[in-house]
């Protein structure tokens, strides 16, 4: 799919207050460790992550996409009573009903006017409001439109850790569906997009692609046990043969577009899963890796905020700068991969 008249215009982004260290997880477990003979460091060696973000306590997910979409309205010096539609798009909710985006809507003081929902798929989310949004821009059925996402990692962490000290039965086999767990880190990012002829000097968004690859929706499930437990249980190394297999059929409808090949691109900002998916993705695609701006080691995998603000971080550090041009990568579980081109030339 092609746009001509999609700009992001500004991003938002919040980090969370609190660190929690891969060397502080291990100590949490270290009766598990010294139950299954493990060394000391698999955590950080495995996974690539030093360090994750989590919200103080009580923090809701639409409180930490309001932060993020706070930042937008007034550093990117928009009215609310301006924004035509408002997308909440992670992983992590509220509650079931109603939609999270009505709490964020509230909070941010938006129109009655604004057409509010959310829109989940895993870590994809974010992705797809972009594309959503961008076809409705382009159609003329809006001028402009806000995607906010804020996930909340703590809850699924502390439970993970629960389970796997009080789970005598576990095994170093057994444990790996937890592992993924670990990785997870919370945090929020917001984007305003409107047309590209009323900001003309903004990135545009202008070409994307995808693939629905199904078959392997069993690789990775999250689901509540209980009131107060949320567990996933994850094959990591088959969902990364997987995921990395999709993101291959997805780079050649991707780069089909010449003017969308490898060649073309100065900058890959990739959804953050682990050190090793990074590698084995970049090595498939063929891909130059020193192109890729990571923020894995100190964000963790952030779920569906994890590619969009990796994107708003290298834009606020100035490593994406006008002139150049810019590849998402994106691949959730499902298993499903987005690519979005995104020009600033």
């Amino acid at each position: 799919m092609h746009f001509s008249n999609v700009c992001l215009d500004f991003f938002g982004y919040e980090l969370p207050p609190v660190v929690l260290s891969s060397n502080e997880i291990e100590h949490r477990l270290a009766r598990l460790y010294q139950r299954l003979k493990l060394p000391a460091g698999r955590l950080q060696l495995m996974s690539g992550i030093h360090e994750r973000r989590l919200w103080e306590p009580g923090t809701r997910p639409s409180q930490a996409a309001a932060m993020a979409g706070k930042k937008v309205l007034e550093q990117g010096n928009i009215a609310p009573e301006s924004i035509e539609c408002l997308f909440f798009t992670s992983v992590s909710r509220d509650m079931m009903e109603p939609a999270t985006a009505s709490f964020v809507h509230n909070a941010l003081g938006l129109s009655g006017n604004c057409l509010i929902f959310d829109l989940s798929n895993a870590c994809l989310g974010f992705l797809n409001g972009m594309v959503m949004l961008a076809t409705m821009i382009e159609q003329g059925q809006v001028k402009n439109g806000m995607l906010v996402a804020g996930e909340t990692a703590e809850e699924l962490i502390n439970s993970t850790i629960h389970h796997l000290l009080t789970d005598e039965t576990l095994t170093r086999k057994t444990i790996k569906p937890a592992f993924a767990s670990l990785t997870i880190g919370s945090g929020s990012v917001a984007l305003y997009m409107c047309r590209a002829d009323s900001a003309p000097d903004k990135p545009r968004l202008v070409h994307t692609a995808w693939t629905a690859n199904t078959s392997h929706s069993d690789l990775c499930h999250g689901d509540h046990h209980g009131a107060d437990t949320t567990l996933m249980a994850t094959d990591s190394e088959e969902l990364l043969i997987r995921g990395v297999e999709t993101a291959k059929t997805t780079w050649e409808i991707f780069s089909r577009n010449e003017s969308w090949s490898e060649e073309t691109i100065d900058h890959f900002f990739c959804h953050q899963v682990g050190s090793a998916h990074a590698r084995l993705l970049f090595d498939t695609l063929g891909l130059e890796a020193e192109r890729n701006f990571e923020t894995l080691a100190g964000l963790g995998n952030v779920g569906s905020v994890s590619a969009p603000i990796t994107l708003a971080m290298a834009l606020k550090q100035g490593v994406f700068q006008a002139g150049e041009r810019g590849a998402v990568l994106g691949i959730g579980s499902g298993i499903n991969c987005l690519m979005l081109g995104i020009d600033w030339t």
